[in-house]
């Protein structure tokens, strides 16, 4: 039986539940997670799929991370509210009968009333991926093609001046609080691609993407630790305010529950 005909013939409104999910999307045709009134969200297909199981009743999806314009994700975290009377199980394959295939939701499951992920998250992580050869057309939705050599040494030395807490205006949009606890970044290399990893409390906008374009201005042999430390502090918009191109990052990870090891600051999950 297809999962949409089901929905459609026993779906019906009882006593709401909270349910969170994992949902991985490519983000190359959205104009970002949230909701705007004409344009494709990624938050906006979803309420669409839950408004078809629930009667056209909209209800609003809660995200974990607001991700820009062409930013994907393999572990945003979402959270909804749903009165039918299908199951997790059942929700989730009727969901992803229906989502379009840049979408896909996994690891359905039942939550507290009150659960909002964007509040309740420990630690965000995202990924940014540079393929640092030749073109190649497999990754180019995925990666940012960067022709030139990088030295990935002295770009992981920079990174580790973002570490700890410090206040990122000169490396995100305007916050009345731009104070963000950067707990790890990490470049790695391995053969032509390259990988940035940035793990936070929370992020500013665009934080990410102009703290990589630090790190490749590094990369290239344009600027050194002590010029992205200089920058950090000043606090003015570094670089003029540029940011590495969307299409390289990718949101990866989100945490909640509590520490379980001081040594490497993982999180149980609940």
């Amino acid at each position: 039986m297809d999962a949409r005909q089901g929905v459609d013939d026993s779906a019906r409104e009882g006593a709401p539940g909270r349910f969170r999910a994992r949902v991985e999307y490519d983000g190359t045709d959205f104009f970002g997670f949230q909701a705007q009134p004409g344009t494709r969200t990624v938050q906006g297909v979803l309420e669409d799929a839950l408004a078809r199981l629930s009667h056209g009743v909209r209800r609003a999806v809660d995200g974990a991370g607001r991700t820009d314009a062409g930013v994907h994700a393999t572990g945003q975290v979402i959270a909804f509210t749903y009165a039918g009377r299908l199951a997790a199980p059942e929700l989730m394959v009727a969901l992803n009968g229906i989502l379009p295939r840049d979408v896909a939701i996994r690891d359905l499951r039942t939550a507290p009333k009150t659960f909002n992920p964007r509040h309740a998250a420990r630690y965000r992580e995202y990924r940014y991926t540079i393929w640092n050869g030749p073109r190649s057309p497999g990754r180019e939705r995925m990666a940012l093609q960067v022709w030139a050599p990088l030295d990935t040494a002295a770009m992981a030395r920079a990174g580790s001046v973002f570490e700890g807490r410090h206040d990122f205006s000169a490396f995100g949009g305007a916050d009345r609080q731009p104070v963000r606890i950067v707990h790890s970044v990490r470049v790695r290399r391995a053969g032509r691609l390259v990988t940035i990893d940035v793990r936070a409390n929370a992020f500013l906008r665009g934080m990410v993407r102009r703290m990589v374009a630090a790190l490749l201005e590094v990369g290239r042999g344009k600027m050194d630790e002590m010029a992205v430390a200089a920058a950090l502090a000043d606090r003015r918009p570094a670089l003029d305010g540029a940011a590495a191109p969307a299409l390289g990052l990718c949101l990866r990870r989100v945490a909640f529950g509590r520490r379980t090891s001081e040594a490497n600051g993982e999180y149980e999950e609940r």
